[in-house]
């Protein structure tokens, strides 16, 4: 229940990127082009610990009433965090995503954006969980976290850089 609710969270965040995305497709696309590509290299900067953003967040804690009921708990649960906006994402590269998305004007992009984030975030514990020695997973993750997080930010400027080159051909 906890994936399926972190799932449809990502859905919803998705479509609202998708509606707020038809505001944007009037300006030019080489411009906002540009400016996901600039979005992505600064997210890469703060990443790397050169530039100082602040990234966005909900400092409430999800209420411990929503894990009452087990099942529904789970799913509450997993859809707000799924949505990305009732907990703080420490990574940069979430949204350097839906800003790209948002400026792509692209419903399709937007909902397989939502639905990755949400898988995403189901991948982790999943992942945990699966593992022969959970307490070691967390130590590895804890010192690898910031070279994945500078890892993805890299991506995602490679990603969109090279998308827009073979967009313009």
């Amino acid at each position: 229940m906890f994936a399926a609710g972190l799932l449809l969270g990502g859905l919803l965040s998705g479509l609202v990127l998708a509606l707020a995305g038809g505001l944007v497709t009037p300006l030019p696309l080489a411009g906002r082009q540009v400016a996901a590509v600039t979005v992505a290299l600064l997210g890469l900067l703060r990443e790397a610990g050169l530039v100082p953003i602040r990234l966005p967040q909900n400092s409430r804690q999800i209420g411990q009433d929503v894990l009452r009921n087990p099942v529904r708990g789970a799913l509450q649960f997993g859809f707000e965090l799924g949505t990305g906006v009732r907990t703080y994402v420490s990574a940069t590269a979430p949204y350097v995503l839906a800003i790209a998305v948002l400026l792509a004007g692209s419903p399709a992009a937007a909902v397989l954006a939502g639905l990755g984030f949400g898988a995403g975030r189901a991948i982790t514990p999943l992942l945990r969980q699966a593992s022969a020695a959970p307490a070691r997973w967390d130590a590895l993750l804890t010192t690898r976290l910031r070279a994945v997080a500078l890892v993805a930010a890299a991506a995602a400027v490679a990603a969109l850089a090279l998308l827009f080159a073979l967009s313009r051909r």
